[in-house]
């Protein structure tokens, strides 16, 4: 129910990575951490100081960085890379597909400053395509996580999954609301039933998604709403069940509208069950500088374009 999800607070996403990468090294010796020169901005710290002979600061050589991460998976241990996104990616998508998505290297891509809402560094780096370039790589896990505690419990999640991750988060603080929830690879969480039209959201945009929701409510409209942390592999059962009841969606995501959450959705759409789908997304477009949540409103992300697509899409049932 969405009464079951209120802000006890805001900590950025990055928070969680930090906290939850500390947590995953106590547990498992064979963690270790690769830094880009951003050590601060990645809140690994903790880990640094803890375990200083288990942390690698490469300096500003991201693609050295993925290339020694690959050479410890063999080594047996398991590699958290952290950057930003736009590093994470674009820069080193060639040691990405070669070094580790080719030979399935157990190293987490651990990407920060994701999206518009990296604010005032501007549109240089706010990568708005990293989901779908990690989605086309085969056997690439990507998850894209919505605040400070699911952050912290994919952190630990990936440190026990065999395989190489794309974990996506970001830099403002942003509200906590999914504190003590499960966290399973994979696997939607259901956070709403309704029945009037589907909203399947991803990152930051799941709080959005939210208080459309409660918005929608005060209408008369209920939303069946699911938090996609998982982009793939993507829980097809759990959309098209939903889809099933409400005969039209929305997908919510801090990205473009090409490659990313929608995209994904609508390729399951097309070829299981042909659903009205609304995007609310970033339209091919790069952003700019300014504050986070100017930022959202001024690209489309906004609460009230939430539910302006809502009503479009049942409009078209």
């Amino acid at each position: 129910m969405l009464s079951d999800y209120q802000s006890s607070g805001k900590k950025g996403t990055r928070d969680g990575f930090g906290d939850g990468l500390h947590e995953a090294a106590v547990k498992n010796p064979e963690v270790v951490g690769l830094c880009a020169d951003l050590t601060g901005s990645l809140k690994m710290n903790k880990f640094k100081d803890a375990y200083p002979d288990r942390f690698f600061q490469v300096g500003i050589a991201e693609a050295n960085m993925m290339s020694l991460a690959a050479g410890l998976a063999i080594g047996g241990k398991v590699p958290f890379t952290g950057t930003f996104a736009n590093f994470s990616t674009g820069r080193v998508y060639d040691q990405i597909r070669q070094s580790i998505a080719y030979s399935d290297k157990n190293v987490k891509i651990c990407a920060s400053h994701a999206g518009l809402t990296l604010g005032e560094d501007g549109a240089t780096h706010q990568i708005l395509e990293d989901v779908g370039m990690m989605n086309m790589l085969p056997g690439m896990t990507v998850i894209n996580t919505c605040d400070y505690h699911q952050t912290k419990a994919a952190t630990l999640a990936i440190a026990e999954y065999e395989g190489p991750v794309y974990l996506r988060f970001g830099r403002p603080a942003w509200p906590m609301f999914m504190e003590d929830k499960p966290f399973v690879i994979g696997k939607a969480i259901h956070m709403n039933e309704g029945s009037d039209v589907t909203i399947v959201a991803t990152g930051h945009m799941v709080w959005q998604s939210l208080e459309a929701a409660r918005s929608l409510a005060k209408e008369g409209i209920t939303v069946d709403l699911l938090n996609i942390h998982t982009i793939k592999p993507l829980d097809d059962e759990a959309i098209l069940k939903s889809v099933g009841k409400t005969g039209c969606i929305v997908t919510a995501e801090e990205h473009q509208r090409n490659g990313g959450l929608g995209s994904c959705v609508a390729n399951l759409l097309g070829s299981k069950l042909p659903t009205p789908q609304e995007l609310v997304a970033v339209n091919d477009s790069f952003g700019e500088s300014g504050k986070p949540t100017d930022l959202l409103d001024k690209y489309g992300l906004s609460v009230d374009d939430v539910i302006a697509a809502a009503k479009r899409a049942i409009a078209r049932k």
